[in-house]
């Protein structure tokens, strides 16, 4: 018997009750004994292991014998044996600790996204979680969002692509995913979390609906829906936006859950007025779980026996909730193909780590650092702490697993003193580095400081960070600056007294291995930024692919004829897709043949790296004004000294069409310009015309 006929023959048997049990989520923040009830009642089908909306700074640890106990009731002790679907926020690791989501772009390599996510998903599949409210798809320019640190920065098509390594990287090990926030949650006004958002239907389509439309394309089996409005219309109450766009326009067959509490949220928003209200709305509109209120198993029997909730909708609800469970295999194997648990994956931990890394400045080849012949300091906030390395949401994550940056160096220099200050105080931070031929200064923001409900007015690096930089360099020129950050931070004082820049992020458990294997050139830095990096907090938002003005306004790119603004330069302080290396490339001339183009790649350099070439492209004469550049595509080459190799492209209608207002598929005028360089500003540039390329997939 198939999926569909073992769903069509149990719904057959389900009472109305339990048709809405399995579309209530149930959280740890009740009374275990009342839990166990729900479960025993066939009242709750899924279940979040969290207790609060703000799990990603929760520091409890879950006993996860619980998920194994409540399956249990699930599958023996219902009248139906319907077993449980059990997630968790595995967002970047769940014991092994990954690099946060954003720095995991920076690495634009999607195959390490993926072998992260499909290791996460062992750690967490041994713990009894089928399930993760990952990988987070909202497209975000603001860096003062707090929530940035769980996305993929500012560009639908690096998250697109990122989207589906990390889905079926999960799905590898059996885990299903979430792609939230659906959608627009990203451009939350002033940065400022669970703020309205305005979003035209042009840019919903081409902005922010390009990696969730990646995302059910992976496979995608849930789908979470924000809590954010769109031009006035809450998101998780929008028949639009939930039913006609992402399950009949995008195919989308799995379950969409509400985030946390969105459901009753509706009333707050002003669009329900009660609780009942609420539930008819969201319901209605499309949401088919409700997140852990428990609204939908108040309202939905009486709703629907007053005819305000249809039985198709209730029984094609059900049906995606069990068609997921079946997909996942629970009710042949409740409690999962149990791995026994892995140990720690250092190495590839490690290696990712390393690979997130950007170097923003590196003024007479400071870096690499030898590894003998020098007394090196270290100091800062960040030198011999371990917690903040891990990140935000990374609530199964252990401190004690985490390697510090002084641990890392001093491994990397086992025959070297490496010099510390005796305390925190400014005064001993001072002496250690004069003692030193090479500071290397770990500075950086904590990991409490982003996630949820953690936006920041100001990107400046808090504290007296930018004095003890200022106070260092004085008496030194030679200061590394290793900043550790959940999302793009102001550098401009950074810059001014540092010689050599290292944006380090929040890395995991392996932060000071990789760092010392990029400090001391055991590794050659390959990250290259997926957010432009402002100059300062009044440039929000600036981001590489805006549209075109009438007037010669765009100093992003380079002299207008019109400044942004009179204070500070209009340009980023670090464009889109930028990073330093140890070592230097040459492009040749971009050749466009029919739908392919390439261009030679050479390493100048001394020494091995791996150099993500990036082709950006732009629509000289479309219908609606189109973004000045665009990525589509980019490939990370592995090039020797001397060493030159042909990067190929294939353009097709994906890449040159867009989106009219209504959804529409608009072809491309099939008058492009191409750049293809290492980051959006720099690269070759080809004006290619051939009408004849507009429908070639």
């Amino acid at each position: 018997m198939n999926i569909e006929d073992r769903i069509n023959e149990l719904l057959g048997r389900m009472t109305l009750a339990e048709k809405v049990g399995q579309l209530n989520e149930a959280a740890l923040n009740q009374p275990m004994e009342a839990l166990r009830e729900r479960v025993r009642a066939g009242s709750t089908g899924v279940l979040v292991g969290a207790f609060s909306a703000f799990a990603g700074h929760e520091k409890g640890k879950i006993e996860t014998d619980i998920n194994d106990e409540l399956q249990r009731i699930a599958v023996e002790e219902s009248r139906l044996g319907i077993p449980l679907i059990i997630g968790r926020d595995i967002i970047h690791g769940h014991r092994t600790v990954f690099p946060i989501p954003l720095a995991q772009a920076a690495s634009w390599d999607c195959e390490a996204v993926r072998e992260a996510n499909g290791f996460m998903a062992l750690e967490a599949a041994a713990d009894g979680y089928h399930w993760t409210y990952a990988p987070m798809l909202d497209v975000s320019r603001d860096p003062r969002w707090g929530r940035m640190v769980e996305g993929y920065g500012e560009d639908p098509y690096l998250a697109a692509r990122m989207a589906e390594a990390a889905i079926k990287g999960l799905g590898d090990q059996g885990l299903a995913a979430c792609a939230k926030h659906y959608i627009g949650y990203g451009a939350s006004e002033g940065g400022r979390d669970y703020a309205s958002t305005e979003i035209s239907d042009y840019s919903l389509y081409n902005d922010y609906l390009p990696p969730f439309r990646a995302a059910v394309e992976a496979g995608v089996q849930t789908v979470m829906s924000s809590f954010n409005d769109i031009n006035g219309e809450p998101v998780s109450g929008s028949y639009r936006l939930l039913t006609k766009l992402l399950k009949e326009e995008l195919g989308f067959e799995g379950f969409i859950v509400s985030d946390w509490d969105a459901v009753q949220q509706l009333i707050a928003q002003g669009v329900a007025a009660g609780e009942k209200e609420a539930a008819r709305i969201a319901f209605s509109a499309g949401v088919d779980v409700d997140g852990v209120q428990e609204l939908f198993l108040r309202f939905l029997p009486e709703l629907a026996a007053e005819g305000k909730v249809s039985v198709e909708r209730l029984d094609d609800a059900v049906r995606r909730v069990l068609r997921v469970k079946f997909q996942l295999g629970l009710f042949d194997h409740p409690y999962g193909l149990k791995p026994s648990k892995p140990p720690l994956n250092k190495p590839l931990a490690r290696r990712i780590a390393a690979e997130c890394m950007v170097l923003l400045k590196n003024r007479d080849n400071l870096l690499p650092l030898p590894k003998k012949g020098l007394k090196i300091a270290l100091v800062g906030p960040f030198a011999d702490i371990r917690d903040a390395h891990l990140g935000a949401w990374s609530l199964d994550g252990q401190a004690g697993d985490v390697v510090t940056a002084a641990e890392g160096v001093q491994a990397a220099l086992p025959d070297c003193k490496i010099i510390l200050p005796e305390s925190i105080l400014f005064d001993d931070v001072i002496t250690a580095a004069r003692k030193a031929d090479i500071v290397i200064a770990v500075l950086g923001e904590s990991r409490d400081k982003t996630g949820e409900a953690r936006s920041a007015a100001s990107l400046e690096p808090t504290g007296d960070q930018i004095a003890l930089l200022r106070e260092i360099h004085r008496f030194t020129d030679n200061i590394v600056s290793v900043i550790c950050a959940g999302r793009p931070l102001d550098l401009t004082e950074v810059l001014r007294h540092s010689k050599s820049v290292l944006y380090a992020w929040h890395l995991g458990i392996e932060a000071g291995n990789a760092m010392a294997d990029v400090l001391f050139g055991t590794v050659n830095p390959g990250g290259k930024l997926p957010c432009t990096f402002p100059r300062g907090t009044g440039q929000i938002p600036i981001y590489y692919n805006h549209r075109s003005s009438g007037r010669s306004t765009d100093e992003y790119y380079g002299d207008a004829e019109f400044a942004n603004y009179q204070d500070i330069p209009g340009s980023p302080l670090f464009p889109f897709g930028f990073g330093l290396q140890y070592t230097t490339y040459e492009y040749g001339e971009v050749v466009v043949d029919k739908n392919t183009v390439a261009v030679d790649v050479t390493n100048t350099g001394s020494r091995l790296g791996v150099e993500t070439v990036q082709l950006y492209l732009r629509d000289e004469r479309a219908e609606i004004i189109r973004p000045v550049r665009l990525l589509k595509g980019f490939s990370r080459v592995s090039l020797a000294p001397g060493e030159t190799k042909t990067v190929r492209f294939t353009l097709g209608e994906e890449e040159l069409s867009y989106y009219a207002p209504n959804g529409s598929r608009i072809p491309g005028s099939g008058w492009f310009t191409i750049w293809v360089g290492g980051d959006c500003v720099s690269g070759k540039r080809v004006y290619w015309h051939d009408i004849t390329l507009v429908n070639v997939r």
